[in-house]
């Protein structure tokens, strides 16, 4: 039996080495052979739950969670993992018992307080998230996680000065720092000085601070650049301020700047404040001669009002699966809405659902005719409005002070929205924000969105 054990254990190491080495597959085998060896052995049961959990085999992952707490009731890391998987599941009253327990057994356990502190957050318990997140950085001071988190609860209720020095605690900019030798500015003094605005996060983040290039320019600086995602090159290097852009899939010299800033850092660097956000809007432009060659492409009869669609954004943020539509189908209640020529923007998950809704939606599919958001923001200036979801076009439409109405998700609205406000500071007098009152019911916002529509048409009607 000692022989079994000893062996067992022996697969289980292999079983955790291998997934250190990257090769959950074999790591998998080796922990089922440490089960046949010793089914009791609570380790091997945690650690491929947490490996089928990521392979979203989540039924199997729970039996494997129950049965390692089962055998070990005392570890509250096993505890955590298992909550961790039921929030995923947004089943919060379960994963809320079992971080407690977790944190019964290690009142000290700063992970336990950041995790127990996200759940209350996506609750709308924000104060006792708060409350959390404190607790784990008392606790921890440098935990990360509580941080990071912390800052999305302070941004989202409007407490910008902590929130933005919390918001430093976020990752993603280290492989920009990795191939840049020049330091990251803080605050010293640009007179003079070159300045590269560092790509992070996504095409809508870029958008949205892209506009501090012309506040670096008023500092000093001689020079700024942007590295940014190739689909954004053409459309930043309008922006201005902005003396050079660089796409991030281009070579460029390590040493070519006094210092560098990520894009989210620049909210922090210059202090903003809900009443100072640089909202002179537009602050982006599109090339002249495109809007006029798009212009040919989108005529529609004189009357009918030219509305853009969006309805999907990139499956692989976090939140997608609360913040897309389910379908384009799901926008059919506009079709209601008469003397509208709907245009579809939408570009790679969700493109596809065009050609069974086009008819029915009056809609003319212009997404495998984008080939970057120049083409995108030439198509915007010839619409009247925009109607999307929380994704970079309404940033985008935004920027280029275009009406554009975003369609929010209750479940973790992202913090940029601010929280029960139906306008956006960062967009001023161009954006309509319309939320879910209930978690995945997009009836309701859609039919709210109609009738909006029908009182657009008509007062843009009577101004015509």
């Amino acid at each position: 039996m000692l022989h079994r054990s000893a062996e067992a254990r022996s697969f289980f190491h292999d079983g955790a080495r291998l997934v250190k080495e990257g090769d959950p597959a074999r790591a998998e085998l080796a922990y089922r052979q440490a089960l046949l060896l010793d089914p009791a052995l609570a380790e091997a049961h945690a650690n491929i739950a947490l490996l089928l959990e990521r392979d979203n085999r989540i039924a199997e992952a729970e039996a494997h969670y129950r049965r390692s707490l089962d055998l070990a009731p005392r570890r509250p890391q096993m505890h955590l993992n298992y909550g961790a998987m039921l929030a995923g599941e947004k089943r919060f009253a379960e994963a809320e018992k079992q971080y407690r327990a977790a944190l019964f057994l290690d009142p000290r356990a700063a992970s336990a307080w950041s995790n127990l502190g996200a759940l209350l957050a996506c609750t709308r318990r924000e104060a006792e998230a708060i409350q959390c997140y404190r607790f784990a950085l008392d606790i921890d001071p440098g935990h990360r996680a509580a941080q990071f988190n912390l800052a999305y609860v302070l941004l989202r209720q409007g407490h910008f000065e902590e929130g933005w020095r919390c918001l430093e605690a976020r990752d993603g900019y280290g492989p920009v720092e990795a191939l840049l030798s020049c330091p990251r500015w803080n605050c010293e003094p640009l007179q003079g000085k070159t300045v590269l605005i560092g790509v992070e996060a996504g095409h809508g983040d870029m958008i949205q601070f892209c506009r501090y290039a012309p506040a670096l320019k008023a500092a000093g600086a001689s020079r700024v650049s942007i590295l940014c995602h190739p689909g954004l090159k053409s459309l930043l290097a309008r922006l201005p301020g902005v003396d050079e852009t660089i796409a991030s899939d281009e070579t460029f010299a390590r040493d070519g700047w006094d210092c560098w800033t990520p894009a989210l850092s620049l909210p922090f660097l210059f202090r903003t404040r809900l009443d100072t956000i640089p909202a002179q809007i537009p602050y982006l432009t599109a090339d002249v001669q495109h809007v006029a060659q798009w212009s040919r492409v989108m005529e529609a009869p004189a009357g009918e009002c030219r509305v853009g669609l969006v309805w999907k954004g990139n499956p692989r943020f976090e939140n997608d699966r609360d913040r897309s539509l389910p379908s384009l189908a799901t926008l059919s209640p506009l079709q209601s809405v008469p003397r509208v020529r709907f245009f579809g923007l939408q570009k790679g998950t969700g493109e596809d659902e065009v050609g069974q809704n086009a008819v029915a939606l009056n809609l003319v599919d212009l997404g495998p005719h984008i080939q970057d958001f120049a083409d995108t923001a030439a198509i915007v200036m010839n619409l009247d409005l925009v109607i999307t979801v929380d994704t970079a076009v309404a940033h985008l439409a935004g920027a280029l002070g275009k009406p554009c109405w975003v369609l929010l998700p209750e479940y973790k609205t992202d913090w940029r929205w601010l929280t029960a406000r139906e306008d956006s500071p960062w967009y001023p007098g161009v954006m309509r924000l319309f939320r879910q009152e209930i978690a995945g019911d997009w009836r309701r916002v859609v039919q709210n969105v109609a009738t909006a529509l029908a009182q657009f048409v008509q007062e843009r009607n009577q101004r015509a």
